[in-house]
């Protein structure tokens, strides 16, 4: 297994995450473990540690739009005297009903990120894409929201998502680089937003070479850009974990929380 690394990015070297068939095994070993376990996509498991947080599903108007579902996790033991991360978790696209965010939240971003401690939102896609006027609004009226009901420690705030989430996170990231102090985009693809907006903003990207619907290539690019700018950057590079095997990047994301909160504690 490659470890993610920050800085001067090496030549990359493969890593052979489980994908969705052996996703079952690695859960069985996490029980034994003492972990427990969520109900995952395709009737797999997915492994998470910690107390299971409350969730709540809830709806925020977005002005001139309508209203756009969404769903908050906080974790178990939450004391609102205590500052918490905030984690903005972007679903990717699909076939869509309300609370689709949530049920990827459940799924995937919340149990893989449980060791953050954090506060996690979940919306709905306003539009086709969150790259829109409407999602840009929407999202950040949003989360202007959530600071004013939960304690949240603004040195602590992560856009991460999966696909057509993870296009949404380059997007938030470096159009919001005074709101997010970190950014995972898994499976996206970069966009044309300038990646020096990022600044010192510490970025984790999730990408497999077997991606045969988002290419690999731009990822890797815009790793080495934010690399030789001088920002702090980590790059998994998969292989042989497909586009749709979500399952197969669950333990990446894992890791990528954790160096998240490694560079959080060293600022």
């Amino acid at each position: 297994m490659a470890a993610p690394v920050h800085g001067r990015l090496p030549p990359l070297h493969g890593r052979e995450d489980f994908n969705m068939r052996a996703l079952a095994t690695a859960v069985v070993v996490a029980a034994l473990a003492g972990l427990g376990t969520l109900p995952g996509a395709g009737g797999e498991l997915l492994a998470q540690a910690g107390g299971r947080p409350n969730v709540e599903h809830l709806t925020f108007e977005i002005e001139g739009h309508g209203e756009m579902p969404y769903a908050v996790s906080v974790p178990a033991g939450y004391d609102p005297a205590t500052p918490h991360a905030l984690i903005l978790a972007l679903h990717p696209g699909g076939k869509q009903g309300s609370y689709y965010g949530s049920l990827h939240m459940r799924q995937m971003f919340e149990p893989a990120l449980r060791g953050l401690n954090a506060v996690v939102v979940a919306p709905d896609v306003p539009t086709r894409r969150w790259t829109s006027d409407v999602s840009d609004r929407g999202v950040m009226a949003l989360l202007d929201r959530i600071l004013e009901t939960y304690n949240i420690d603004r040195a602590r705030v992560l856009v991460t998502g999966f696909s057509l989430g993870g296009r949404g996170t380059w997007f938030f990231a470096t159009r919001h680089p005074d709101f997010f102090t970190g950014a995972i985009p898994i499976a996206g693809r970069p966009g044309d937003e300038p990646l020096d907006a990022l600044g010192g903003m510490p970025v984790h990207v999730i990408h497999s070479r077997a991606d045969d619907v988002v290419p690999f290539g731009p990822a890797e690019a815009a790793a080495r850009e934010i690399e030789e700018a001088g920002g702090t950057v980590a790059f998994t590079a998969l292989d042989r974990v497909g586009h749709y095997a979500m399952g197969g990047y669950v333990r990446s994301l894992r890791d990528a929380g954790d160096w998240m909160l490694d560079q959080w504690n060293g600022r």
